[in-house]
């Protein structure tokens, strides 16, 4: 097959299908959540600024196909376009229904709470009243809790001060113990000092004050800074019993498999795209065969890299258009019309990496879907 690239066509043998193995019950090693995207209703006005339509059979059939690998699946987050296209409105059906799901395949949920439904210019103590209105929705769903950053947060704390008496009210009122998210600005600009602070050394000490100080009511933390060093020295501070669930989508396979008795569990939006991959190396570790545990891994290093190069907020792009290659939506469309996104090249590169890990479901559908998008853009030979 010919692919495009900045200097012409270049061509690359597409691999055989892969016949992976399923591991529907969760790993014995690792707790490890996917998360998961949302896929668009391909016939509703999915637009910038409109409100989300979603494809209901698609999206849940997607979460399906995670719990059948073993994961369990992180809800409503920014893998789901949370911030960039899904309202709350919608998140709450999302969460709702698949809740509902994961209790009938007996897997672990748990979805994002925030304060995205409220106006520009909240108060502190009204972004401290729409985190408990959500966190309450969330937990009337079953789900497990994760408490997302704020960018009404972001916008009006002038402190630490402030964080901590935010979350400190969060936490006190939670009916069971939570997973912190900690979203860099890689992911979301407007994210940035969060916690009070630009300098990454305070805020990670008024991070770590605040889970000492509600350690009962947290369950781990969720850090997106996408340092491996950092996550590996924020994990040694700890409380005992707090989990470290990374959220380094370019470093994971060496978080995951820690060292020493250090390790990170996974919270990742890469094994939405991996996730058959992902499967097979958590079973090698549960096997205790770490070399196996690594050679799984290895190709999808690149190709989780690539799909969340920078500006890494668009990563939810190539999520979306490896699941339409392997058959998993109808199209190529997403909520806020995000599929513009990425270029031709990102994807056309994007296919040759997940031809070489092995995760094209089929390759000749995959490639006659590539073939399609490249004529509907105008990149012809």
């Amino acid at each position: 097959m010919q692919l495009p690239t900045a200097d012409g066509w270049s061509p690359i043998e597409l691999n055989a299908a892969r016949d992976w193995a399923k591991h529907p019950e969760p790993y014995r090693q690792r707790v490890a959540f996917a998360a998961a995207h949302v896929v668009a209703d391909p016939w509703a006005e999915n637009v910038p600024g409109a409100p989300a339509v979603i494809d209901w059979e698609s999206t849940l059939a997607f979460r399906r196909g995670l719990f059948e690998y073993g994961f369990g699946v992180a809800e409503a987050m920014d893998t789901a376009q949370r911030n960039m296209g899904l309202d709350w409105p919608t998140a709450q059906k999302l969460i709702a229904r698949s809740a509902v799901q994961a209790k009938e395949f007996g897997a672990r949920i748990a979805s994002g709470a925030g304060t995205d439904h409220l106006l520009a210019g909240a108060t502190l103590e009204e972004v401290t009243n729409g985190y408990l209105e959500q966190v309450a929705f969330v937990e009337s769903t079953g789900s497990q809790v994760i408490v997302m950053a704020s960018r009404h947060l972001a916008a009006i704390a002038t402190s630490s001060d402030d964080y901590e008496r935010v979350y400190g009210t969060i936490l006190s009122q939670v009916s069971s113990p939570v997973i912190l998210h900690w979203l860099g600005e890689a992911f979301d600009p407007q994210l940035a000092g969060y916690w009070g602070s630009a300098d990454v050394a305070a805020a990670t000490d008024t991070f770590v004050r605040l889970v000492e100080a509600y350690a009962a009511r947290i369950d781990g933390v969720k850090v997106s800074l996408l340092s491996a060093e950092h996550e590996i020295a924020l994990r040694r501070r700890l409380p005992a019993g707090i989990r470290m669930y990374t959220g380094d989508d370019f470093n994971y396979p060496e978080l995951i498999r820690g060292d020493a008795g250090n390790h990170s569990d996974a919270l990742l939006g890469a094994f939405a795209a991996i996730a058959p991959a992902a499967s097979a190396a958590l079973a090698a570790l549960d096997a205790g065969n770490v070399r196996r545990y690594e050679e799984e891994f290895a190709p999808t290093l690149a190709l989780s890299r690539h799909i969340f190069e920078a500006p890494t907020f668009y990563y939810k792009t190539g999520v979306a258009f490896l699941s339409w290659l392997n058959g998993y939506q109808p199209g190529f469309t997403m909520v806020g019309g995000l599929q513009s996104s990425r270029s031709i090249l990102h994807l056309s590169t994007l296919f040759s990496l997940a031809n070489d890990a092995r995760l094209l479901v089929d390759p000749d559908l995959a490639a006659h879907r590539l073939a399609v998008l490249f004529e509907a853009n105008g990149v012809t030979r």
